[in-house]
């Protein structure tokens, strides 16, 4: 599979089957018995639902159940920072999309986790991560926006809903605080140490186009789109500086998933 193909937006239909046909996707869905579908919502400063389109979203999982591997899941999975993940799903037309297709709708803030310990993690000693996204497939499905927090809302900033907010809540924060101690850049590289997603494509409609491949090649040409330098990108440069390594030297160390509490 290529490392990523820009395409000409003109629906979400047309663009969207036409890109994923050309870099192969189907080929690389077959391989897996979990697909996880990654898409952003949040809620707006006066606290309104956004994330990405719903009509987006449907075209990649129309995509992937029509060239999964006959016996493989789909799931829809987000972890929504200072709301209800649910009620972001239901506002947004998610509820409905997961009903229409037959798929899960997952909650990575109250998600089974495990916890890693990695050498290659630049300011967490640990972090709790979702087991399902570690099992999975894993397309992020980002909105291409600026962001004051981080520069880019894009493949690999996406990934910070995957810290689950059951274990990232402060005590009298609704929000994920306790991954804001430090600017934002580096928990986006430490969480996608534990793992990158695997596929990005990436909403960019706005500018005119569709991007999809690998997540940090996809990042960096959406930052040209929006005008930006990708080195000036903080959550990008660490990644090109201190990229992603499998969990193997014996620093690193993967502690068994929780286990439910006896009744």
């Amino acid at each position: 599979m290529a490392k990523g193909i820009s395409i000409k937006f003109r629906s979400y239909p047309e663009t969207l089957s036409s890109l994923l046909k050309v870099i192969n996707l189907e080929k690389e869905l077959k391989k897996h018995s979990k697909i996880v579908l990654k898409p952003y919502l949040a809620l707006s400063a006066d606290k309104a639902p956004i994330g990405t389109s719903i009509e987006f979203v449907e075209e990649v999982l129309k995509f992937c159940l029509r060239n999964k591997n006959p016996v493989a899941e789909v799931f829809i999975a987000e972890g929504v920072d200072g709301g209800e993940t649910m009620e972001l799903f239901e506002a947004l037309g998610y509820t409905k999309l997961a009903e229409k297709y037959s798929v899960g709708l997952l909650d990575l803030n109250n998600a089974e986790t495990e916890t890693i310990e990695f050498a290659n993690f630049l300011k967490f000693s640990e972090i709790k991560y979702p087991r399902v996204l570690k099992e999975s497939f894993v397309i992020s499905l980002p909105k291409l926006m600026q962001n004051d927090d981080f520069a880019m809302l894009a493949s690999l900033s996406n990934m910070l809903g995957a810290f689950p907010a059951k274990h990232y809540t402060g005590w009298f924060a609704k929000n994920k605080s306790k991954i804001r101690k430090w600017p934002l850049k580096y928990s986006i590289h430490d969480i996608t140490q534990c793992k990158s997603p695997d596929f990005a494509i990436i909403d960019a409609s706005e500018k005119g186009a569709i991007l999809a491949g690998l997540p940090l090649d996809m990042d960096k040409q959406a930052a040209k789109l929006i005008g930006m330098e990708w080195k000036n990108v903080g959550y990008l440069r660490l990644a090109e500086e201190y990229p992603a390594k499998p969990l193997e030297r014996p620093a690193d160390k993967i502690v068994p998933a929780e286990q439910p509490a006896a009744a």
